[in-house]
């Protein structure tokens, strides 16, 4: 009977862990595609403003030219064929940079850059094997930190320019070269023993090491910052009975003195 109460506990002990493993991997990819679709919603509202925009610039021109020289049946046909051409590719325009976005290109602003690396590793996640996902979850979730601070700092900075190379060569070349080499090689030893899949989930796991390093170098630096004005604050202001305000006893005092000049 103990026996079956252990393995029973053993196995439960092993479900646990499973699910729980499989928590911590859903929950970054769950958040990235979340972010995805945020900005996919985004892009289409932009579109929809785009082609709204030039469907009202199409039909203001007709309208013009209506008042100069009447346009006839002719050029009202025309007026709809120039709305559906510039609406049509206004939206395949709009629908190509959704459904395949490029790698961050060099000259994006920092936060601009972060956005659109999450793009890019969230598609192109789905080609890669199952240990190299998770270290893309993995990276995913040290994104919106890094953003959040990058947006303040200097596209100079020495640690930004780390962050912005990973982002927009480094790490988008090592899985484009990646998805180069055949399937039926990729399981094949190099001189050291390892294969193309155990080389890119080394490369991805340095590289969220790196920016995780970035973002947190950059938390630290805020938080420093914080403190320091919290001192100061504290040290210039903290003593000053002027803003501390009258004492208790002080207020008495001015109480009993003034009854006693009454009396």
């Amino acid at each position: 009977m103990s026996d079956v109460t252990d393995k029973v506990e053993r196995a439960i002990a092993r479900f646990d862990r499973v699910t729980h493993q499989l928590d911590q991997r859903d929950g970054p990819a769950r958040d990235a595609a979340r972010r995805e679709r945020e900005r996919l919603n985004a892009g289409l509202g932009r579109t929809a403003a785009k082609v709204a925009a030039g469907v009202v610039l199409v039909w203001l021109a007709t309208i013009i030219i209506g008042f100069v020289q009447p346009i006839g049946i002719f050029g009202f046909l025309a007026a709809v064929v120039a709305t559906v051409v510039v609406a049509g590719a206004l939206i395949a325009s709009g629908g190509r940079r959704a459904v395949s976005p490029p790698a961050p290109s060099a000259d994006l602003p920092n936060g601009a850059m972060v956005d659109r690396f999450d793009s890019y590793i969230y598609r192109a996640r789905r080609g890669l094997p199952a240990a190299a996902q998770a270290q893309l979850d993995s990276i995913s979730a040290v994104l919106p930190p890094l953003k959040q601070t990058l947006e303040r700092v200097d596209t100079l900075d020495p640690r930004a320019q780390d962050a912005r190379r990973l982002m927009s060569i480094h790490l988008p070349g090592l899985i484009d070269r990646y998805s180069n080499v055949p399937s039926a090689y990729r399981k094949e030893q190099d001189g050291e023993g390892k294969t193309v899949d155990e080389r890119l989930v080394e490369s991805l796991a340095a590289a969220r090491a790196a920016l995780g390093e970035v973002s947190e170098q950059l938390a630290r630096q805020d938080l420093a910052a914080f403190e320091t004005q919290g001192r100061f604050i504290k040290s210039r202001y903290g003593d000053d009975p002027q803003l501390s305000g009258p004492a208790e006893g002080s207020d008495g005092g001015k109480v009993e003195s003034q009854d006693a000049s009454s009396t």
